[in-house]
């Protein structure tokens, strides 16, 4: 086989060809990112309802980044906080007369550090009797990481959205699992369809 060195090939070409030639090679391997710019809520009312032996199911989302942190959740277009409360409401319900279940937000963050995204997700879930005491509990947390693309804020906002879209399927998945193996007591019969009944739901002071 014969072999032609570059410049060879090169001379050969018409007079324009070598000038044009780095360009379209250049011009082929630059690569086009899509940046997502349109979310659609979060949304778990097609998941198995969790119906609890309660009367009633508060939710405490008054969690909040401490000071100093580099807590970025609330620049995501779905906020954590946000998602963990809608998916309490959305799957645990009471199904009881007498007691009540505390649905309590621990962790919601999303921090931004040495050029990644990490997401701890926590929650609990208290079952009280009628005099008020603990009589089973539950605790799901979840953590996750990605690259942080903070070129643009619009790549920003996506690689949020994207995470904490990975992290509330982790923590569904989880939520149910530690709830079924801890709290099976007062666990009722499940489905995928909705439930009749809503949960009771009231904002609770932060500890």
């Amino acid at each position: 086989m014969m072999r032609v060195s570059r410049r060879k090939l090169l001379l050969s070409l018409p007079p324009a060809l070598p000038l044009i030639l780095p360009l379209a090679l250049a011009a082929c391997a630059t690569e086009t990112v899509v940046v997502q710019t349109s979310f659609e809520p979060l949304n778990f009312d097609y998941l198995a309802k969790l119906r609890m032996s309660v009367g009633s199911i508060d939710i405490d989302d008054g969690w909040r980044p401490g000071p100093g942190s580099r807590d970025v959740g609330y620049l995501s277009p779905v906020v954590p906080v946000v998602a963990l409360r809608q998916m309490a409401e959305q799957r645990l319900l009471p199904g009881g007369t007498t007691g009540r279940g505390v649905f309590v937000i621990d962790q919601a963050s999303l921090v931004a550090a040495q050029g990644n995204f990490t997401g701890i997700f926590a929650v609990h879930l208290d079952v009280l009797d009628e005099a008020g005491n603990r009589a089973g509990y539950a605790e799901a947390r979840v953590a996750r990481s990605a690259t942080a693309h903070d070129e643009t804020p619009a790549r920003m906002r996506a690689g949020l959205y994207q995470l904490t879209r990975q992290l509330m399927g982790d923590m569904n998945v989880e939520l149910e699992f530690q709830v079924r193996r801890s709290l099976k007591g007062y666990l009722q019969a499940t489905s995928t369809a909705p439930v009749p009944g809503r949960v009771e739901t009231q904002d609770l002071p932060p500890l």
